[in-house]
């Protein structure tokens, strides 16, 4: 187990609007605000997004199962933030619902926002994490600087 203490720094309220892509718009405000390491929470809806619902198999690399939604769900879901090979680098699952349906795992690629998302961004200070290619898995994994033994 690898871990780093920190503190909270600042904290945000963000609200994205019917159309805008939730992904792309947090990633632009998380540089916008130089946000190196953090967490966000959020809800709301999301006409059309891409969800990663788990591997085809449990194997490692993964080869990840995806599903895409249509049509106006309901978004409730959490993020890290850690800086990566190129910036800050956003790791978000979400559960999705439509009706009596329903999906968890994790936003990639595009989440269309249905009306609106509410994001609560808090920035952690003193954190020595980045987000880091792991060859065994094959997926990019945090990494710190304390083991605990």
């Amino acid at each position: 187990m690898q871990y780093s203490e920190g503190q909270v720094g600042r904290v945000f309220t963000v609200r994205i609007d019917d159309g805008e892509d939730f992904i792309r718009e947090i990633e632009r405000f998380v540089a916008a605000m130089n946000i190196q390491n953090g967490m966000i929470h959020f809800l709301g809806a999301v006409r059309n997004a891409k969800i990663v619902t788990g591997p085809k198999e449990p194997v490692l690399p993964p080869s990840p199962r995806g599903e895409e939604i249509f049509g106006g769900w309901e978004l409730l879901g959490v993020a890290t933030i850690y800086p990566g090979e190129d910036g800050p680098s956003i790791h978000m699952h979400a559960a999705a619902g439509k009706g009596i349906r329903s999906l968890a795992g994790c936003l990639r690629e595009k989440a269309e926002v249905y009306i609106v998302v509410e994001a609560v961004v808090m920035e952690f200070l003193g954190i020595s994490g980045r987000r880091l290619a792991d060859e065994a898995t094959g997926v990019n994994l945090p990494v710190f600087d304390r083991v605990l033994p």
